[in-house]
């Protein structure tokens, strides 16, 4: 018996110990599931604060970027980071990544097979470290991207009028109030769906439509016995950032008087516009959005008037897949897309979409509306190309209630390049309501006044539709797309004198090798060209000569040694001469020049004409190379544009460098 019970006791015993064993097995499985991210996939595009993601293999590769060294920039590939840090290899594996806060500068390295690359700012940063779990925190098992980010919805709607942002003289304000009341009163009473409010609306693509119905008799708005003393009480509790002029909003009928200027405005806009009429096709490739006022102080007329002439403007555009793509986002207190970049094809659907739009109501915050484009509009889950530059409109009704500098700086970083059409602008009285004085300088990519339009009446917007599409999709002046790797000519300027000797010839033709394959290579991009000198000089290859990278590497490998004197003056005034002065206007013109040994002419008078027409010069010297000729050659500061090293195989150590501060350089430029 005893026996019995001993047995039945050990194999209940068994039986437990084997299920925990089990269970544990299994709890331990779940909690090692990590989430695999792709080699494209950058750290700002995830909105985890802290994650483990497992890395596929072949992210190092050169066209997964990567800013910073240890600390990087959050539009670095997470994956390449990881590599450049040594925390996992070109096969792959998990990491550990941890968003910090912006710096003001990312110093570029070379470390583990990948070049990272340097940065004057950015708004955000990440650490990758091994990617094993820290103690206490639960780590996701899905990653959010910001493509799928959701909203707040606020609990109850905002009245019409409390959404005001102000008056232009006392009179105005009481008529235009009485107005509001009346016409408010009538909406609540005879409403029959509830109006959206702009939380509501920024989770959808298109705001709910409102049914109303009207009665005839209260559609002009009637006086109200309302004090004046109450009004400006109320006026005056209300707290509003930054006043503005309002619109006709008191109700849907047109006065007789005023349907007649409304209709007129609408038959000169449609003479001026020949439908069907397509100003560019494939030649205009932009990923274009619109920040479209839909504040209560345009109204429902002026409102109207503006989804006609982004009609005209996707017309003129000719939207389609080889060309320019479109889409529109929508602020007021809160900014909504209405749609992005890959939902219309071609004009006519994107036309009929925009008349559909319905309007959001609330303030004119521009400054959020700029933030939300640059954070969630140009992905590319939304259509964003890549390789077509990134351009926001912003239609503005008098003037924003918000601040932009910030927003806008953070856009321009990212690429983004800022135009502005500003409609009926502050009028000297109104000036003092304007919260951020000059907002459109602070905001567009330069201050030329080629990104800004200023139109004086909402029913004159018609004849800006050509000037603003030429604009747009004249991609040689979007300043802002153009970064320190995609907008110079780099001519190489490369002595081949005898006391270089083959093998170092070889090693400099590898040095101007590393630094070209740096920088973004095409027709339209940075360009490379190479001119050898002895006491000779001869043109190795012209700026126009090469379009791709691995062209322009294939000839860099075949420039044979010369051998020779050392002429470097005549060897400059033959670059400025063969090089420089066929270089396309809107680009940089950088030279870098190489040489052993002291010249055998003046280099000063030669460098000092470089410089005046607008050529900036680098001198990297080697072993018997004049520290005096290097700083005369190069431009001014010397110290960042002058090198030098005991020997040739030393300098691969300045490719870095020489980057940085070429992009140091760049990002420095005034913005005018």
């Amino acid at each position: 018996m005893k026996a019995t019970v001993i047995a039945t006791f050990f194999g209940v015993f068994l039986t437990c110990t084997y299920t925990a064993k089990e269970a544990t097995k299994k709890t331990k499985k779940a909690k090692l599931y990590v989430p695999q991210i792709d080699c494209d996939v950058k750290a700002g595009k995830i909105i985890n604060p802290e994650f483990i993601a497992k890395c596929p293999p072949g992210c190092q590769d050169v066209k997964y970027r990567v800013y910073g060294t240890d600390i990087y920039a959050s539009f670095s590939s997470v994956c390449n980071a990881a590599i450049h840090s040594g925390i996992i290899d070109n096969t792959g594996g998990k990491i550990l990544v941890q968003k910090v806060a912006g710096h003001s500068g990312y110093r570029g390295s070379f470390s583990n097979g990948v070049r990272s690359l340097s940065l004057p700012r950015w708004r955000e940063s990440f650490l990758v470290s091994e990617g094993k779990p820290r103690k206490g925190v639960t780590y996701p098992t899905t990653l959010e991207y910001s493509s799928s980010k959701s909203t707040t919805v606020k609990s109850e709607p905002k009245k019409p009028e409390q959404d005001l942002k102000g008056m232009k003289s006392a009179d105005t304000a009481n008529t235009s109030e009485k107005a509001l009341e009346q016409g408010d009163t009538v909406r609540k009473e005879n409403q029959t769906t509830p109006v959206p409010t702009p939380a509501t609306q920024m989770a959808t693509t298109t705001p709910t439509p409102m049914t109303t119905t009207t009665d005839p008799s209260t559609t002009m708005p009637q006086p109200t016995k309302t004090p004046a003393a109450t009004r400006t009480t109320a006026a005056a509790a209300k707290t509003r950032p930054g006043l503005h002029r309002v619109r006709d909003m008191g109700s849907s009928s047109v006065h007789p008087a005023y349907a007649s200027v409304v209709a007129a405005a609408a038959t000169m806009e449609t003479d001026s516009w020949k439908p069907g009429l397509s100003l560019f096709d494939t030649d205009c490739k932009v990923d274009l959005s619109f920040l479209m006022d839909g504040s209560w102080s345009i109204g429902k007329r002026r409102f109207q008037l503006q989804k006609r002439f982004l009609g005209n403007v996707a017309q003129a555009l000719g939207i389609g897949s080889a060309g320019p793509l479109m889409g529109i986002v929508q602020y007021g207190d809160d900014p909504s897309t209405e749609f992005n970049l890959k939902t219309y094809a071609n004009s006519k659907d994107l036309r009929n979409a925009i008349e559909k739009i319905q309007q959001k109501g609330g303030l004119s915050n521009v400054g959020k509306a700029l933030s939300f484009v640059n954070k969630n509009f140009f992905l590319d889950a939304n259509g964003n190309r890549g390789g077509a530059p990134n351009v926001v409109v912003v239609m503005v009704d008098g003037w924003p209630t918000d601040r932009v500098e910030e927003a806008s700086r953070l856009a321009r970083e990212s690429g983004i390049n800022i135009f502005f059409v500003t409609v009926e602008a502050a009028a000297q009285s109104e000036k003092q309501n304007v919260i951020e004085p000059n907002f459109v300088d602070k905001a567009v990519c330069r201050t030329s006044g080629f990104y800004s339009i200023n139109v004086p009446s909402w029913f004159s917007l018609h004849k800006v539709v050509q000037p603003l599409v030429k604009r747009v999709c004249d991609t040689d002046r979007l300043a802002c797309s153009k970064t320190c790797l995609n907008s110079a000519d780099i001519g190489f300027v490369i002595d081949g004198s005898s006391s270089v000797g083959t093998g170092n010839f070889r090693t400099v033709l590898q040095f101007v090798a590393n630094i070209s394959k740096e920088f973004e290579i095409s027709g339209t991009d940075t360009r490379i060209g190479a001119v050898q000198y002895t006491y000779e000089q001869r043109l190795e290859f012209s700026f126009d000569k090469h379009s791709t990278k691995q062209d322009v590497l294939n000839a860099i490998k075949r420039i044979s040694y010369w051998s020779g004197g050392t002429s470097t003056g005549a060897a400059i005034s033959y670059a400025s001469e063969q090089l420089f002065s066929k270089s396309k206007p809107n680009k940089r013109k950088i030279m870098i020049l190489i040489t052993d040994g002291r010249s055998y002419d003046d280099v000063s008078m030669p460098a000092m004409a470089a410089h005046q027409n607008g050529v900036i010069a680098y001198s990297i010297g080697v072993a018997w190379a004049a520290p005096d000729e290097l700083e005369a050659i190069a431009s001014d500061p010397a110290k960042e544009h002058s090198f030098f090293v005991d020997e040739f195989d030393n300098l691969y150590r300045y490719v870095n460098q020489l980057i940085q501060n070429i992009c140091t350089e760049f990002n420095s430029q005034p913005r005018n």
